[in-house]
């Protein structure tokens, strides 16, 4: 039986969540468990639903998808965030990002594409609005900083599947440049985001480029 994926609407616009549970109710692997219009309701509705993924406004009364998004993370068991927006990338989807958001789509993303990413969201994968992805790349090269000591402590296996993973590259892609299993690709992953103190791989693409790990362009 295919595992279905339990998902929560945290959104101030009453019509945006219906339409956002009606798309996702004609798919059979998805089901929205439970909505908020606030981030202080959506931390209330996530610790009862416990789901899997959480579509997150960012712009909302009350308490706001940034801060809301950083409170999620730090759940025991914490849901995936994809964080959602009508403007492209600004300072506040990166604070969000920053705050440990898996995924960054505007509104009117195509509702395939919204799917997919919920999907790839739950796999364990980041997702970036195409639209976005190269300013993210051109913000955070802008801000580097200097290479935490944490990063000395991978070998030399970890930190060059750390680049490849940090550059878009999925497990089989890894696996076949190193010549390993994607077992072995998934294990690496794990341990350079526990060395590193990393949630997921958006944030691992975050770390590369503000510590000037790859170059933007």
């Amino acid at each position: 039986m295919t595992e279905v994926i339990r998902v929560v609407l945290v959104d101030d616009q009453a019509l945006f969540r219906t339409g956002i549970r009606m798309l996702i109710g004609s798919q059979p692997d998805i089901e929205v468990v439970g909505e908020a219009a606030d981030g202080r309701e959506a931390l209330a509705v996530v610790t009862a639903s416990r789901p899997d993924v959480v579509l997150m406004d960012i712009r909302m009364p009350v308490m706001d998808g940034i801060e809301a998004t950083e409170r999620v993370a730090v759940l025991p068991e914490a849901p995936r965030v994809i964080v959602l927006t009508t403007f492209d990338l600004d300072e506040a989807a990166m604070r969000a990002i920053r705050g440990g958001a898996s995924g960054f789509l505007l509104k009117d993303a195509d509702p395939e594409f919204l799917l997919a990413a919920i999907r790839t969201v739950h796999a364990g994968t980041a997702v970036i609005a195409p639209s976005a992805t190269r300013e993210l790349i051109a913000r955070l090269d802008r801000t580097r900083t200097p290479v935490p000591d944490a990063f000395g402590t991978l070998t030399a296996r970890e930190r060059d599947i750390f680049l490849l993973a940090a550059r878009g590259l999925s497990n089989a892609e890894i696996a076949a440049r190193e010549y390993v299993s994607e077992a072995t690709v998934k294990t690496h992953i794990s341990r350079v985001l526990a060395k590193l103190g990393l949630r997921d791989r958006v944030q691992l693409v975050v770390y590369a480029y503000e510590h000037g790990l790859i170059p933007a362009g």
